[in-house]
């Protein structure tokens, strides 16, 4: 039994989900110690910040990290470190870019006087620049599908901003500005151990090629609407509620927003996993295996979701209160959780969907998706806003972009490959039973007649 458990935990779906389960954790209690020490309207600036600057790096991560993969996994070593180093290239070129266009904003900076702008122009480039090492190592721990390290990279940054926000309380210096400065540390303190521990291949800068560059540049720049789409429609959403409803608005907006991380856990992990997956069935040139995967993932992720979102309907406001304390405003986030909740089970077959179209090499179908999804999510926001008068507008018009998301998706991979739509839910409850029995099979004790 101890072998059997000890295989279980080395698994490499297992590493993926427990590391993100570790990390969701690690970030609920952060985000439990600001909403208990800031002002609602302050803790609503975090947002703001924190946002914008995982919106503005997702045009780095989404533009290298699936590219990567793709071209580095299962390469011969030589072309494992002309594609590290080109990775490396490309990340620096977006961060200095980036950070250029920042700098002329700095000296303009005593005449705004909106601290949300303030403090993220202050901050905004020492944060992106502290980021890039540890970023690029996590895309060499995929490509390499350690996830192990990978778990220890990210305790390193998300364990250590928890406890740099404990050593505020304890020195008493809690206030937003301390919280984006640790914030912007735990990044500078995550990048030395990535670079330390030579897991980051900067090693192989020297390695980097004009075809490396090319590959990961002409792949990037379309499966970047990938990571868009997982972004974009919060971050949009981020923008409309501060400009119509306040800062306060906001941070309610996202307390019931962030307890989705339970979601976004289980699809972050299988996404990891299933990508090398599909990338082998494709590079085979088995368009049925393809099909056949992605509707496995589909289809298990929708039926495990089912569960998750009753129980979240029921216990939504014990983790609210839990955060944020017993308030009118944990009433109504609480709501807002539950709204996601019942959306979220269309959530599988859009990140599937998206994620198939690049291993496909149709990342553009997923650009130009992204676009719609986008332009129909603004749309229904201020629609939302108009018609309700509050958050709850923009919570119930959420399901418009993902219901266009998944149309696209659908219309686009039937193309390629003719399959049923439903059949994929059929797949899913066929692969759960056998998952469900073969575990079942591994646990189960011998025999007596078999010991004997």
């Amino acid at each position: 039994m101890p072998s059997k458990v000890a295989a279980v935990i080395k698994n490499k779906f297992f590493l993926s989900l427990s590391g993100n389960v570790i990390m969701s954790g690690l970030g609920m209690l952060t985000m439990a110690i600001i909403y208990r020490s800031l002002p609602m309207s302050e803790a609503g600036i975090w947002v703001y910040f924190s946002a914008t600057v995982v919106f503005i790096d997702t045009f780095r991560s989404g533009l290298l990290t699936t590219a990567f993969i793709k071209f580095y996994a299962g390469s011969s070593p030589e072309r494992a470190a002309e594609i590290a180093g080109s990775a490396w290239f490309i990340g620096m070129c977006i961060t200095g870019i980036l950070v250029v266009i920042n700098i002329p904003f700095l000296f303009f900076i005593n005449q705004i006087h909106d601290q949300d702008y303030v403090l993220l122009l202050r901050w905004f480039s020492p944060c992106f620049i502290c980021m890039l090492p540890w970023f690029i190592t996590t895309c060499v721990i995929q490509g390499e599908q350690r996830f192990d390290r990978l778990l220890y990279v990210r305790l390193v940054n998300q364990g250590g901003f928890t406890v740099y926000m404990v050593l505020l309380l304890i020195f008493k210096r809690m206030n937003l500005e301390w919280v984006i400065m640790t914030y912007v540390f735990s990044h500078f303190v995550t990048s030395i151990f990535a670079l330390s521990t030579g897991w980051s291949r900067i090693n192989t800068f020297s390695k980097r090629t004009k075809k490396g560059i090319k590959d990961l540049f002409d792949f990037g720049k379309f499966s970047v609407g990938t990571t868009l789409s997982a972004n974009m429609f919060g971050f949009s959403d981020t923008q409309i509620i501060k400009m119509l409803l306040g800062n306060s608005a906001l941070a309610i907006y996202n307390l019931g927003q962030t307890l989705m991380q339970a979601v976004e856990i289980i699809l972050r992990s299988f996404a990891a996993t299933a990508m090398p997956s599909l990338s082998k069935a494709f590079n085979l040139g088995d368009k049925d295996s393809v099909i056949y995967v992605m509707k496995k993932y589909v289809g298990m992720l929708t039926l495990l979701l089912i569960p998750i979102a009753v129980l979240g309907w029921l216990l939504a406001n014990i983790p609210i209160y839990i955060i944020a304390g017993h308030t009118p405003s944990s009433t109504i986030a609480a709501n807002v959780f539950r709204l996601f909740l019942t959306f979220a089970l269309l959530y599988p077959a859009d990140r599937f969907f998206a994620l198939t179209l690049d291993v496909i090499h149709k990342p553009k179908v997923n650009f130009y998706k992204v676009l719609v999804m986008l332009a129909t999510n603004i749309t229904f926001d201020i629609l939302g806003v108009k018609i309700f008068g509050n958050i709850y507008g923009i919570a119930i018009t959420t399901v418009m972009p993902i219901l266009v998301g998944v149309i696209i998706g659908y219309w686009a991979l039937n193309k390629w490959h003719k399959f049923s739509f439903w059949h994929v839910y059929t797949v899913g409850w066929n692969e759960s039973k056998t998952v469900l029995t073969a575990v079942r099979q591994k646990f189960r004790p011998k025999r007596a007649a078999e010991e004997v």
